[in-house]
């Protein structure tokens, strides 16, 4: 049974950091990409980061970057998402999900971790 497991999420300063982690089981992590993605109240589910299958590509939407660092750990079957200088607009529900290697399509998530950042 394929489960992803976020971890990491709580409360933060505005400026400050957290790092979000996603464990997975049930399937060939290596193979997959792995993406964060983020929902606020009220609003669609957005990219964040992603990580390529192999771990050598990073994508990043335009509001994290130099920010926000993505990273895998294939013998943990743990991905990362390191958040520094935190804004508030930065709160929301975090979730990370798993793309087949060659897929489009993000077929496995999480269940989310609440991020909530302060001023």
């Amino acid at each position: 049974q394929v489960s992803l497991v976020e971890s990491g999420g709580g409360l933060a300063q505005a400026g400050g950091s957290l790092r979000l982690s996603c464990a997975a089981s049930g399937l060939p992590w290596n193979s997959y990409t792995v993406g964060w993605f983020r929902q606020a109240p009220g609003k669609e589910r957005e990219f964040v980061a992603a990580i390529s299958w192999s771990g050598t590509m990073a994508y990043y939407t335009d509001s994290v970057k130099g920010r926000f660092t993505v990273s895998r750990d294939v013998g943990k079957n743990t991905a990362y998402l390191q958040m520094n200088s935190l804004k508030p607009e930065d709160t929301a529900v975090y979730y990370c999900g798993g793309r087949r290697r060659g897929s489009d399509d993000y077929i496995y998530w999480g269940q989310g971790t609440q991020v909530t950042v302060f001023s």
